[in-house]
Parts: C-alpha cells; structure tokens; sequence
C-alpha cells in the first residue's frame, strides 16, 4: 500500500492565499508531493475553506483543491474517543487531532504541515512529517 500525505489546513490556506506569509512555502511542498496521494479531513477542508467562503470564493477554493487531487475523508462516527485521548495526550487543538487521527487511520501515512507542535507530535507517534518542498 502507498503512503498518503495527510495535509494539515495551514499549508492548503497558505497556498490558497497569495497574501499568506508561508504562500510561497506552501507552494513548493504541494509541488514536491504533486505525485502523492493526498487526504483531508473533513474538518480540514472546512478550515481552509472559511476564509475563501468570507470572500465569496468557496467554489474556488474547492476548485482548487480537486486540481490538487485532495481527497477528503469523513472521520468514523466512533471517532469521539481517539480524538478525545489525542487532545488528553497530546495538548494539540481539536483540528490538529484530527489530521493526526486521519494520518493514523490511513496508514501509512505521512503529516504536511508547517505546525512545530503537530509536527513534534506526529513524530513522537511515528508518523513522518513534510514541512518543505
């Protein structure tokens, strides 16, 4: 089985705004991972998705992500639990669970993300990280 690049919403909103400090950051990771197979939660995509919805550029942004061959993964009803011991263990916010549990439950799977503390965590875990392309 291949493994899936999980991708944590700041490098997509980075990418997805040319104003965002870690654009061209971002830019040049996604471009590194263009032959990945690449996963969102749907948490995630919301998370990226909030600003280009404020600016009226939902379908856009949405465009953008197909273009980039995202996947996005519905996280299991009986998810609750896991995410709960993530939060416990970890200290991570809600969202950054998420793209841990999503790594986790695709294994193998790999973190991109520019987060220092996601990218400790998924490390501690055994998951490797991508920060730069």
């Amino acid at each position: 089985m291949a493994s899936v690049i999980v991708l944590d919403a700041c490098v997509l909103i980075a990418h997805l705004s040319r104003d965002d400090a870690h654009h061209e950051r971002a830019t040049r990771l996604l471009l590194s991972l263009a032959g990945e197979p690449k996963l969102i939660s749907a948490l995630t995509q919301a998370e990226v998705l909030v600003a280009p919805t404020r600016a009226g550029r939902r379908r856009a942004a949405e465009a953008m992500l197909d273009q980039l061959r995202i996947q996005t993964r519905e996280l299991p009803a009986d998810a609750a639990g896991s995410l709960a011991e993530l939060r416990a263990r970890t200290n991570l916010r809600m969202p950054d669970c998420c793209v841990l549990l999503t790594a986790e439950l695709n294994s193998p799977a790999a973190i991109a993300t520019f987060d220092e503390r996601l990218a400790r965590a998924a490390s501690q875990r055994g998951i490797p990280v991508h920060a730069d392309g």
